[in-house]
């Protein structure tokens, strides 16, 4: 397949009108333009200034992934002779793509014990049967997994439920993204995110972009990236592998750019995968050695720099340069853009938060910040890149294993409610507990457990030890039909835009926006409010603190329930009325007076990871292509790494010599973990010697379930590999 120059541009054009074509035109711009916010990434698009605006109210903006998942909500109704057509066998060997356009999911579905085929059955067997299951299962034998797509509602609204029930095993997909982002920066400034709004994002002259490609998974994000470089600003990308998108990019609604192009990355660094924390360090190092650093706001505003001066003087530039795999002048030129700059943005995604030391990852981008002050003043901060469109939300509104104490208060003093005390267990130590038998049950609101989660083999034996496993979806994936518990359901749910009551959603600056949702598509899919509703009333019928569920039903109860609950969610209350969106008080860092007990921010000081590897081993991280979000595979071909296929891994041409490899020929791909045969071998040249690339979620046979420790997010980066030529 060959590989396009330039991100955007007239393919993406081409591709958007195939999309409308299949959606019908006029249909797809409708509902992309309806008063609801963006289904993909956290952004931040849509709400109540209309869709396809941002939170500056700037118009048109909108990208190829909310397309797509716009483009999927649209589809017709799966028929009900397709679940007695596929056996369970049959959809097991379907591709992510193929599932994902089977069609909408309209009736609720049952695998029962031994059986080869889900089964339809009605809305009413589907409750009873959930809540005769919860009702003689222990709680702290159950499990609650959240993906990021759903509202704040739905979320605050089952988390609650599970409370209730006596479970605080309530997590969401972030454990596998960006927890260690939350983590990292609550160590550093009391919040656990982002710091800085899109008004400041879009006035900063120096961008970092740290171990991510928002050309292929925020592409919205690129016009910002465009613009600074045309006043003249600066973007370093930090990145094992260049990526197209980051080089150049043809924004399809400037003529220009779609003609000619416009260069992305004024610096582009390519550290060895896992080299990243020697690679900050260095630049930290440097910009100390120039005089670069404000010793002012050091000294006034931040703990820990005497510390960390003595560390980043001690480090010899040898073992910077041999850690990160960066040649020394490279980290120079990077240390002196920022030097140069006066309103700086570090971003960063998962290629920084997916290692066994992905909160020292970030704690590191943060002691970058803090050293010249561009944290605590306008224009400037930190910024983390958030994947699924609620996913902050739900860690904001409770959906974490631990509730914050503010909240436990709040809940038990206002409403006299008794929650559990017994600790919460995070995503992957659930599947461990189901593993060894003490987890019996569990409930997913959307997302693809299966999917998302390392050591596929392990996760498969995990699922399939429960008892009972609910899945609430819109549309199949390969969770629904690998990820099978002894009896398996899956709950019709509607997308966004068709909920019959407003619900909200918080973007990754901060942003509380408000969907209006819209009719429904298709007659069966219910809302995830009502179904959570429905089940709480059934399941807690007997309950000593009783709550009328079938008026928390009702999105504007739960509204005034999370202001009354959630601190700085106080508007939610009022904004049924208002209409009026809003930041969240207390991130959003003005003036370097921080949310630490003392005010003052807190430096950290890491010692670099020992080199992994050795002779015969290649490094790899798993990555997601550029027809795909998150776990959800919209199109089977990565335009822009050239890539047609998936079962493949790319090496650089000089580890295929060195291996006596050809292209396209097959091998067995192993770690410690597992293996995967008949891996086709695609050279690539964008990548360094010595690391490979492995798409994401299917290279998860090989991830392990090592995990960063103070995150319990597991290392999807820097898996160690070997290739086995005779298959």
């Amino acid at each position: 397949m060959k590989r396009v120059k330039s991100g955007g541009g007239w393919p993406a054009i081409q591709y958007v009108w195939q999309k409308a074509c299949q959606a019908g035109p006029l249909r797809l711009y409708r509902a992309m333009r309806s008063r609801n916010t963006c289904k993909s990434c956290a952004l931040g698009m849509g709400g109540q200034k209309g869709g396809m605006v941002n939170e500056a109210g700037q118009f048109p903006q909108v990208c190829i992934k909310s397309l797509q998942a716009m483009a999927g909500d649209l589809q017709g109704a799966i028929p009900a002779e397709f679940w007695s057509r596929h056996a369970v066998a049959s959809l097991q060997s379907q591709t992510s793509h193929s599932l994902e356009h089977s069609g909408r999911l309209v009736q609720p579905v049952l695998l029962r014990p031994g059986a080869t085929h889900f089964q339809p059955v009605t809305w009413t067997e589907a409750f009873d049967r959930i809540i005769a299951k919860l009702r003689a299962i222990p709680p702290l034998e159950t499990f609650w997994y959240f993906s990021g797509r759903s509202s704040n509602e739905a979320s605050f609204l089952l988390q609650l439920f599970a409370r209730l029930y006596g479970s605080n095993h309530v997590n969401n997909v972030s454990y596998y993204c960006h927890q260690a982002s939350g983590a990292g920066l609550t160590s550093v400034t009391g919040s656990g995110t982002a710091t800085l709004t899109l008004d400041d994002l879009q006035h900063a002259d120096v961008i970092f972009i740290i171990g991510g490609n928002p050309a292929s998974n925020h592409p919205r994000l690129m016009h910002v990236l465009m613009h600074t470089r045309q006043r003249g600003g600066q973007v370093v990308v930090i990145n094992p592998v260049i990526e197209t998108g980051l080089v150049n990019f043809s924004a399809p609604n400037k003529l220009r750019s779609l003609l000619f192009g416009t260069e992305v990355a004024s610096l582009y660094l390519q550290p060895d995968i896992g080299g990243d924390l020697a690679l900050l360090t260095g630049i930290a190092k440097r910009i100390d050695e120039i005089g670069a650093s404000d010793e002012a706001f050091l000294n006034d505003h931040c703990n820990g720099w005497p510390v960390l001066r003595a560390q980043l003087r001690r480090l010899s530039w040898p073992e910077l340069c041999a850690r990160s795999g960066v040649a020394q002048e490279q980290i120079h030129r990077a240390a002196q853009v920022y030097a140069a700059g006066r309103k700086v943005v570090f971003a960063w995604t998962m290629g920084i938060t997916h290692h066994q030391h992905g909160v020292e990852n970030v704690q590191a981008i943060a002691n970058l910040a803090l050293m010249r002050g561009m944290v605590g003043r306008p224009h400037a901060g930190l910024l983390p890149i958030r994947g699924h469109s609620n996913v902050q939300g739900m860690g904001s509104i409770g959906v974490t294993p631990k509730l914050k104490d503010a909240i436990v208060e709040r809940l038990e003093s206002q409403w006299g409610f008794s929650l559990p005390t017994a600790p919460g267990l995070d995503t992957l130590a659930c599947l461990e507990a189901a593993q060894n038998g003490r987890m019996r049950a569990a409930l997913c609101l959307g997302g693809n457990l299966y999917g998302a989660s390392p050591d596929a083999a392990f996760t498969r034996d995990a699922l399939a030890q429960l008892d009972l496993l609910v899945y609430l979806s819109t549309k199949l994936n390969t969770g629904h039909v690998r990820g099978l518990a002894q009896e398996t359901l899956i709950l019709p749910v509607l997308a966004r835009d068709e909920e019959p009551q407003p619900t909200t959603q918080e973007s990754m600056f901060n942003y509380v926006r408000l969907s209006d949702g819209g009719p429904a598509r298709h007659t069966g899919p219910r809302s995830e409010v009502q179904v959570i509703a429905t089940l709480a009333a059934g399941v807690l019928r007997d309950a000593k603190q009783p709550l009328d569920w079938q008026a928390m039903a009702n999105t504007g109860r739960i509204r005034e329930a999370i202001a009354a609950a959630i601190p700085g969610f106080e508007k939610m209350a009022t904004i049924d009325a208002t209409r009026e969106e809003f930041h969240l008080e207390g991130r959003l860092f003005r003036t370097p007076r921080f949310a630490t007990a003392d005010g003052r921010a807190q430096l950290h000081v890491h010692d670099l990871p020992p080199p992994r590897g050795g002779e015969g081993t290649l490094r790899l991280m798993t990555v997601r292509s550029e027809g795909q979000f998150n776990t959800v595979v919209y199109e089977e071909h990565d335009l822009y790494r050239g890539v047609a296929g998936r079962d493949v891994i790319l090496l650089h041409p000089e580890d295929m010599r060195k291996y006596r490899i050809e292209a396209n020929q097959r091998v067995t791909v192993r770690s410690l973990t597992g293996s995967l045969a008949g891996i086709r071998v695609i050279p690539f040249e964008s990548i360094k010697a010595g690391n490979a690339l492995m798409y994401y979620p299917e290279a998860n046979e090989l991830v392990s379930r090592d995990i960063d420790p103070q995150s319990h997010t597991p290392a999807y980066k820097n898996v160690l590999i070997t290739l086995d030529l005779t298959l």
